[in-house]
């Protein structure tokens, strides 16, 4: 597969639980200014108004055109890099990126082509735990620790910013971005690593791995050994096929014992 010579077609930013409509406005206005287009909204708390289409300042189409989806999970289905923006990453824990790394790591992604998420939080708390374990990658900006509380808009600002940055750089460099050389053979989705999560999880129960433990610690584990190691469409399909041969067995085993 050829990179493709345009990668921000593959960069979305995703906002979730957006409190004030006008702090999407604004942000959409940050994308543009950076020619970045692809907004989209999970769950915000109120619906798009005159406040937001004003604050967008001739971004209109940038918001106009932003779906609406009602969890992350289905805003990033089809992505192979999601990038979550947190001040810190409390009990999840991921690799930090400071906001220049995170936006080479989307463009080279991009290029593959593959689908890249930057994902925003709510303007007072932020992405919860169970976002960020839907994450690759945390992005950390290193605001002021005396006064680090950042506007919504302003975040987005930073990663839009250099994610420009990053994008005329590939641009300079040879007309078209390199491709990133781990993905060749088809990058899995946020979908499919889902999909691996769940037989994982259901696998474990199933051969009783946890012993009467809670299954939470293993699988935050697994999620972070697997989400660092990048797998393929490919490689997933290996994994699933183990683990219905893991399951089967188990299931035999335990008409042999009744």
């Amino acid at each position: 597969m050829q990179p493709d010579i345009n990668p921000s077609r593959h960069i979305r930013f995703v906002l979730v639980g957006t409190q004030h409509p006008g702090n999407i406005g604004a942000a959409a206005r940050a994308m543009k200014t950076m020619g970045l287009s692809r907004l989209v909204l999970v769950a915000p708390e109120r619906a798009l108004d005159e406040d937001a289409f004003r604050r967008s300042a001739g971004a209109e189409d940038v918001l106009g055109d932003a779906p609406v989806h009602a969890t992350l999970a289905e805003a990033v289905a089809d992505c192979t890099l999601v990038l979550g923006c947190t001040a810190r990453a409390r009990r999840v824990q991921l690799q930090e990126l400071l906001p220049a790394d995170a936006a080479a790591r989307a463009v080279g992604h991009a290029a593959g082509p593959a689908e890249v998420a930057v994902v925003f939080g709510r303007e007072r708390t932020g992405l919860t735990n169970e976002e960020l374990q839907l994450c690759h990658l945390a992005v950390h900006i290193p605001s002021d620790p005396e006064f680090s509380s950042l506007n919504l808009a302003a975040a987005v600002q930073v990663l839009a910013y250099e994610a420009r940055l990053a994008l005329l750089r590939a641009a300079q460099e040879s007309l078209a971005p390199a491709a990133d050389p781990g993905l060749r053979e088809g990058p899995a989705t946020h979908a499919q690593m889902e999909g691996l999560f769940g037989q994982f999880g259901q696998t474990l129960e199933e051969i009783d791995f946890h012993k009467g433990r809670s299954p939470d610690s293993a699988m935050r584990k697994l999620r972070r050994l697997f989400l660092r190691a990048g797998l393929t469409e490919q490689e997933v399909r290996l994994l699933r096929g183990i683990l219905s041969d893991a399951q089967r067995m188990a299931m035999l085993a335990g008409r042999k014992d009744a």
